[in-house]
């Protein structure tokens, strides 16, 4: 390896590590893989896929980035029947008439369609804001997978060239070029198009050294020996397949919980203290059923 390719290397590394530094002080735990990937996104100007189980930190990504780059976060909540009214834009239908019964009322004989028409009265929904932002804006598209194909599919336009079409306006380009995170639950299978158009990241489920990482950067005031004990619970609770597996948010707000009722040590508060704060870890009935106080005094022994 020749000197260049040396320096190139150490300068790659060093960028990486920084970025992973900025991301852990907007409060995001990331490992090296995925704070390259981030450059490579910035660098080539390409949307993020992140695939991933229901809470391991998916959305996070987008909220540290927007953090780390100190500009807007703005997001689309994608679910079944979205359409372009809710995810690009919608014409402020009030407004143009009130306008129309104004220029009638002062003898004008009313607008032309192209003075209707224009961004004046335009109602910029996620899409087009994070295109039109001034400065390049986080835009995160959360859980692609909810809605269907069709939106996928206008969405293809948006990725490739960061451009809009508006019938009554025309194409509408980026004045800004946005920092684009789709996240997926897999639920279905997106289309091959729009996995090309991406980089790809899958977020696995944390680790148990991340976890207590996580617990210890958001909860600095957390006893160490609290906190092994909430991420040992935790993971193994997971292991019992419940319906819904409780996700980093919800070992945090646990943890809070724990703290607020000033228990500092598990296997002191026992299963009835432990099944009085289940309510920030368990979200449905079934798994509460499932953690009957046998299946809980069990949880607390792999957790001494």
């Amino acid at each position: 390896m020749t000197a260049g390719a040396d320096a190139g290397q150490a300068s790659r590394m060093a960028a990486i590590g920084a970025m992973q530094r900025r991301l852990e002080a907007a409060g995001y735990i990331c490992e090296r893989d995925l704070a390259a990937t981030l450059l490579l996104m910035g660098e080539l100007h390409r949307p993020l896929l992140v695939e991933g189980d229901p809470g391991v930190g998916k959305t996070e990504i987008a909220k540290a980035l927007a953090k780390t780059h100190e500009t807007t976060l703005i997001r689309l909540q994608c679910f079944e029947g979205l359409d372009i009214h809710h995810a690009l834009y919608e014409w402020n239908y009030q407004r143009q008439l009130l306008a129309i019964r104004m220029a009638e009322a002062a003898g004008g004989g009313g607008l032309d369609e192209e003075a209707l028409f224009s961004g004046a009265y335009l109602l910029k929904r996620p899409l087009l804001e994070a295109l039109l932002h001034a400065t390049p804006a986080v835009l995160l598209i959360d859980e692609i997978d909810r809605a269907d194909e069709a939106f996928e599919a206008f969405l293809l336009e948006v990725l490739s060239d960061y451009q809009v079409s508006v019938p009554e306006m025309g194409t509408i380009r980026a004045a800004s070029i946005p920092l684009v995170v789709l996240t997926s639950n897999a639920t279905r299978e997106l289309s091959d198009a729009l996995r090309r158009r991406c980089l790809y990241y899958y977020l696995a489920s944390p680790s148990f050294a991340k976890e207590l990482a996580i617990l210890q950067l958001r909860l600095p005031g957390l006893p160490d020996r609290l906190g092994r004990q909430i991420v040992e619970f935790t993971q193994a609770l997971r292991q019992l397949g419940l319906k819904k597996q409780p996700g980093i948010a919800e070992t945090l707000d646990w943890a809070a919980a724990l703290l607020g009722l000033g228990i500092t040590v598990l296997d002191e508060a026992g299963p009835e203290g432990i099944r009085d704060t289940l309510a920030a870890l368990v979200k449905t009935r079934e798994d509460l059923q499932v953690l009957e106080p046998v299946a809980l005094a069990r949880l607390l022994a792999l957790a001494g």
